[in-house]
C-alpha cells in the first residue's frame, strides 16, 4: 500500500530577486546613514577644535534662541604667503544677522581707525587693528563694541588661508571687478574690469589688494564685502547640512570662534534667509597724522567723527532691533579736545591724543 507524505512540499518563491533587492536597499540605507553619521562626527570634531570662548563674556545664547545677533569678523594677515606669526586684524567687519527681518548688515571698520584698546592695564589708544595683536579676539571684540556702542557677542577669526579654501570649497565666486589692476604685493594676479569668476587664490589676492586702489583701504573694504557676499550667496544655495558640514570641516584649521557646532547648525537651519538681503557700509574716518609714542614718530590714522560713530551705531542697533543710544567713549572725548580739527578737508592735519591718566 502506497503511503502519502504528511508534509506538503513548499512552493518555491516566484520572485526570489525581491528578497535580494530589499537586502541591497537595506545595506545601502544603512551605509548612507553610517557615512552621514561619520561626516557629522568628523565635522563636529573639527569645528569643536576651533572653539575658543571669550574670557570677558558669558556664553552667548542668542543663536540658540533664534534671536538677532552681532558678530565680529576678523581677517588676520597670516595663513598664506608663508606667514605664521599672530599678525594684526587687517579686516574687521561687524555683521548683524536678523532672522525676523531676513536681513544681514555688514559694516567695515578701517584698520587704521583710532580707538582706545579695551582691556589693557594702562591707557592705550592706537590703530584698532592692533587690538587683536595685543589682546587677541577678546580685546578686538570689546574694542569694536565700545567704539560703536553695539553688543557684539560672537566672533569669527579667519586667516588668509581660510578665505582661499572657502572660495574653492563653494566652487569659486563671481564678482564685478570695478577696475583693471595687477598688484605686486598680492601675487601679481591680473584682474580685468567687469565680471570675473575667481578661484580661491584669485579671491584672496582680490580681497587683499590696496596699493593699486584709488580709494586705498576703503576700496579694499568694499572688495572684501563683495567677496563675503558672493560666498554667502553660494553657501546658502547648499541644499543639505552635509554640504555645509563639509565646508566647515575644510576650513576648521584656519578659523577660531566662539560659535559652537550647534550654533553653526542653527545658523544653517534658521538664519539662511537673512543672507539673501545683505547691505554693506563703512565707518568713515578723516585722514590725520597722530604722534605715536611707541614708534616715536607720526603715523597715518583714520579718525571717525562723533556724528559718524553715532550714525553707524544707530544703523547697527536698529538692525539688531535695539533703541538708539548716545555714543559715549574715549573717541568722543578726544574729538571734543581736538576742537580745531576739521572733519571735511583734504588738507594734512594732526590729531592729538590726550592721555586722561596724565
Amino acid at each position: 500500500m502506497q503511503t502519502r507524505s504528511s508534509r506538503r512540499q513548499q512552493p518555491h518563491s516566484k520572485k526570489p530577486w525581491l528578497k535580494w533587492l530589499w537586502l541591497v536597499l537595506a545595506v545601502a540605507i544603512f551605509s548612507a546613514g553610517a557615512y552621514g553619521l561619520r561626516l557629522y562626527s568628523q565635522a563636529k570634531y573639527a569645528i569643536d577644535s576651533t572653539y575658543s570662548g571669550l574670557k570677558t563674556q558669558k556664553v552667548a545664547t542668542d543663536i540658540a534662541n533664534k534671536k538677532p545677533f552681532a558678530a565680529l569678523l576678523l581677517g588676520v594677515d597670516t595663513g598664506a604667503f608663508g606667514r605664521t606669526y599672530k599678525g594684526n586684524s587687517d579686516t574687521m567687519i561687524i555683521a548683524v544677522v536678523n532672522p525676523k527681518k531676513h536681513t544681514t548688515k555688514m559694516v567695515s571698520i578701517p584698520r587704521d581707525t583710532v580707538a582706545q584698546l579695551i582691556g589693557t592695564k594702562s591707557f592705550n589708544m592706537q590703530k584698532i587693528n592692533a587690538a587683536y595683536n595685543v589682546g587677541g579676539s577678546d580685546m578686538a571684540i570689546n574694542t569694536v563694541s565700545k567704539l560703536v556702542n553695539v553688543p557684539i557677542k560672537y566672533y569669527l577669526t579667519v586667516n588668509m588661508g581660510a578665505l582661499e579654501k572657502v572660495v574653492d570649497a563653494v566652487g569659486g565666486i563671481d564678482v564685478n571687478v570695478p577696475f583693471s589692476f595687477k598688484d605686486a604685493y598680492s601675487g601679481n594676479f591680473q584682474f580685468t574690469k567687469g565680471k570675473m569668476h575667481l578661484s580661491g587664490k584669485y579671491a584672496l589676492a582680490y580681497a587683499r589688494m590696496r596699493h593699486e586702489d584709488p580709494q586705498g583701504d576703503y576700496g579694499r573694504q568694499q572688495r572684501q564685502q563683495q567677496v563675503i557676499k558672493a560666498i554667502l550667496k553660494k553657501a546658502v544655495s547648499f541644499s543639505s547640512l552635509t554640504n555645509f558640514t563639509k565646508l566647515l570641516n575644510t576650513v576648521s584649521s584656519n578659523i577660531q570662534t566662539n560659535l559652537t557646532f550647534d550654533d553653526m547648525q542653527s545658523i544653517f537651519m534658521n538664519y539662511r534667509s537673512a543672507a539673501k538681503t545683505v547691505t554693506t557700509g563703512t565707518l568713515q574716518g578723516q585722514a590725520a597724522s597722530v604722534y605715536s609714542s611707541l614708534y616715536g614718530s607720526y603715523l597715518d590714522y583714520q579718525v571717525p567723527s562723533t556724528d559718524e560713530m553715532q550714525k553707524v551705531s544707530d544703523e547697527l542697533r536698529a538692525a539688531l532691533g535695539l533703541k538708539s543710544e548716545t555714543i559715549n567713549n574715549e573717541n568722543v572725548k578726544e574729538n571734543a579736545a581736538n576742537s580745531g580739527f576739521s572733519w571735511n578737508t583734504n588738507v594734512d592735519q594732526t590729531y592729538t591724543i590726550y592721555n586722561p591718566d596724565l
